[in-house]
This record gives structure tokens, sequence and C-alpha cells, in this order.
């Protein structure tokens, strides 16, 4: 039986696709737009049954032409750009192909697992898996949230597996093609390695600059709970993916320079330090950025752990060293 996974050419999508790989499954069809980014860099060193390009894979599923024996479909394809103005566009690639992808599953009785995000919580302080919470500041949270809504019709009917998994800041190898998408420890490393200061946003929601706290979750440990939801056939339902532990962005940034200090034999410095040298320095917001912008995002990884979940996630200064000795010896441009 094969395995499908959109966006496998994307950031979550290939580090999964090597998770896989590392069980001995190799019968995989990757589904995404390669387009004219370097996404096929992810690709490489994967091992794979068959690419198929987006767009014509939503017309086999349409027109049930799409006739491989599928076991698990694991659905990374997404627009996450939270600046993404296009609300037509966004609501076909992330809400519409879902929905095609989630029927075809429902129909021919194959588990779904799906990449939701941290984004349908918008601005609150409460991020259990609950309507109540749930208050999306953009039109990609939107699209994420619609969806989990379909979802939560659809569970209870379903005669096969579906999980959906709020992923909160993930960061980590293969990300480099998503632009100012990258998560700040990757935008961090290379401001590095050009030289100057580092930037951070100033201040904001009631955070002081930098003191902004997100739930900053290393892509390792995304990959090990999907997995483990592949292990585990009889859970369903949408749990949140992060720490359980939001950290500031200026510990990351400490986190980043640090790493890149101690593997140039230099000497580590505080937060403090970095400060009074200027190495760490604040900008303004972009125009039209800050009204959605979370200045707090933390899981509660209650239902998670409830469902039987053991993985245990590293906090930044771990999941950073790892990310940074990956980015020192890789040809990531």
């Amino acid at each position: 039986m094969s395995v499908i996974v959109t966006g496998g050419a994307g950031f979550i999508g290939s580090n999964l696709i090597r998770g896989l790989n590392a069980r001995g499954i190799v019968d995989i069809w990757v589904v995404d737009n390669i387009g004219s980014t370097h996404k096929f860099k992810n690709l490489i060193g994967c091992q794979f049954k068959q690419y198929l390009d987006k767009d014509e894979f939503r017309n086999l599923l349409r027109d049930n032409k799409f006739d491989a024996k599928v076991s698990t479909i694991f659905h990374q394809g997404a627009c996450s750009n939270t600046m993404e103005l296009n609300g037509n566009y966004m609501m076909d690639n992330n809400y519409q192909y879902s929905i095609d992808l989630l029927e075809y599953a429902i129909r021919n009785e194959i588990n779904f697992i799906y990449a939701s995000s941290a984004a349908v919580y918008g601005g609150g302080t409460q991020f259990g898996e609950d309507k109540v919470n749930e208050s999306p500041l953009n039109v990609y949270g939107y699209s994420k949230f619609l969806f989990d809504e379909l979802v939560r019709e659809r569970l209870h009917g379903a005669k096969s597996q579906i999980v959906g998994l709020r992923y909160f800041n993930v960061y980590g190898p293969r990300e480099h093609h998503k632009a100012q998408m990258a998560s700040v420890s990757y935008h961090l490393f290379s401001q590095m390695c050009e030289g100057g200061a580092l930037k951070l946003f100033e201040g904001s929601g009631g955070y002081s600059a930098g003191e902004q706290r997100r739930d900053f979750v290393y892509v390792d440990d995304v990959v090990k709970v999907n997995l483990e939801f592949l292990d585990n056939s009889d859970r369903s339902g949408i749990y949140n993916c992060g720490t359980g532990q939001s950290q500031t962005f200026n510990e990351v940034a400490e986190a980043t320079i640090n790493a890149v200090r101690k593997k140039r034999g230099e000497g580590l410095l505080s937060l403090d330090e970095m400060l009074d040298q200027q190495i760490i320095t604040y900008r303004s917001f972009p125009d039209g950025l800050e009204s959605r912008y979370q200045s707090f995002t933390e899981a509660n990884s209650a239902k998670l752990k409830a469902s039987g979940s053991e993985v245990i996630f590293q906090d930044v200064a771990s999941g950073i060293e790892a990310y940074v000795d990956y980015l020192s010896t890789s040809n990531f441009s």
C-alpha cells in the first residue's frame, strides 16, 4: 500500500518523507508544486515512488482517475504565508484542496493526517482545541479554521482515521525556500553569516521588544508526532502540536547567536551583552503586519498527551543547537 505526502517537497513534508524512509517506507507518492522554487533540493536523498504536480493530482482526484492503493495521506501542502491577501487563492489552495483530499480519503477509507495551524487561535490567550478559543487574525488562519470545522462535522461518520495537527512555530532543516516565512532562527543565522546586527521586531501586544512569546517546535518532533499517529490508526481528532512551553524571540536570538559562537570557538554572551554590543537590534513591523501578528502562543498539550502521545519535545536551546549544526554544514541557499 502506498502513502501520499502532499507538500512533499516543502519544509515539513520533506522531513516527513525522510522519517518514513528511516522506517523503510519508500512506496510514497510525492505531491507538490515546485514551480521555479528551490524546493526540489529538499527531495534530494529522499526515496519515493513517484512525483505528481499538485494540479495534475487534483484533476486525477476530481475525475476519479487516481487509482493507486493508498493506506495513508499526509496532507502537508498549503500556502502558509500569513501576509497573503488573495483570499480566493488561499481558500482554494488551503480549504477546497483539503476538502478534495478529505472526501477522497473518506470515500476510500484511507487514513488522513493533515496540517492545521495555531493561526486558528488568532490573538487569544487560551490554546485548547475548542471553538471558543478560535478567532483567526488573517486569511491563512481562517482557511485552516474553516477546514477544521468541516473535519469536526465529518469525524464521527468516518470509517478511517482523520487527524488534524495544529502546528505552532515550527523551525528546522529544509525551510530555506520559505523566504520571508522561514523561521526567525533561520533568518538570524543568515544575518550572522552576512555580518551586521540581528534584527527582531519591536514590541507588540503589550510585550516589549523581542519579548513576544511563541511556542517554537523543532521539525523533528513534528515528524515524530505524525509517525506516532501513523502507528495508532485508532486515534482521530484535532490536536495541538507544540511543546506546551512558550519562549521569547530574545531567547531564540540568544540561543542562535551562542550556538554559532560556540561553533566558531568564541565565548558565549548573555542577552544583555548582545544588546549592549548591538548584536541584537529591533525594527518596526512591516505595514499591515502588526494587526495580524500573534504576540503570544503556547500549545495546550493536554489533549495530545491524553491521546497516548509519548513524544518529548525539545526546547529552544537544544533544538536550535541541532539546527545550527545542520545549517553550518549544508548548502541551503
